[in-house]
């Protein structure tokens, strides 16, 4: 698959389209008690409060994510095990999409070139940091923790594609092969992952 630029610069750092500032977000129940508060996440800044609140509160990772200082330094527990915690950052959360998606298509020999997958990764990119695109909510919870972070999880029982022999199989573990789409109960017993479910 070929792929053309229409808002981004080739070798310019997409990331780089928005300014950045740091927001809080704090979501509170109608008698004023806090349900979720995150403060310094980082926003592009022309993203209203409200895009910011939904964001931070529902599309962040809340845990298992590398924590990193601000000159770029992995932050170490004394005994040299990585600290993991929250995403902290929009940038995070769309180049964790971005870029597994960008992953798949050149694992599965989607793109004519390199400069394509770069092409594609840049545009999507753009796209989610200018809000003129968005994927549905399984996809900013689900996609890439496992190829951004290394995030597994026990298998949830959700079919997937093998794309070797093209049959369906269940998926191995909840995160390398995530379940990005939507719930579809089609019974009142239907329990979505379990036996019978879809």
């Amino acid at each position: 698959m070929h792929v053309q630029r229409r808002f981004t610069t080739k070798g310019q750092d997409v990331f780089n389209t928005v300014e950045w500032e740091q927001r809080s977000s704090r979501i509170t129940n109608a008698d004023g008690s806090v349900v979720f508060e995150m403060n310094d996440a980082w926003i592009p800044a022309q993203w209203s409060q409200l895009a910011t609140d939904i964001m931070v509160s529902k599309y962040f990772r809340k845990a298992g994510v590398p924590q990193y200082k601000d000159d770029g330094t992995a932050v170490v527990a004394d005994d040299g095990t990585p600290v993991t915690g929250p995403e902290r950052s929009a940038r995070q959360v769309i180049h964790r999409l971005a870029g597994c998606w960008r992953a798949w298509g050149e694992k599965h020999g989607y793109f004519n070139t390199t400069e394509d997958a770069d092409t594609f990764y840049d545009e999507l990119c753009w796209m989610m940091l200018h809000q003129v695109s968005a994927p549905n909510s399984p996809q900013w919870f689900n996609t890439g923790l496992h190829w951004a972070y290394g995030i597994s999880g026990p298998a949830q029982g959700h079919w997937v594609n093998d794309p070797t022999s093209g049959e369906a199989m269940l998926a191995h573990d909840a995160y390398s092969h995530p379940q990005p789409h939507a719930c579809f109960i089609q019974s009142i017993d239907d329990d979505l992952v379990g036996e019978g479910g879809i």
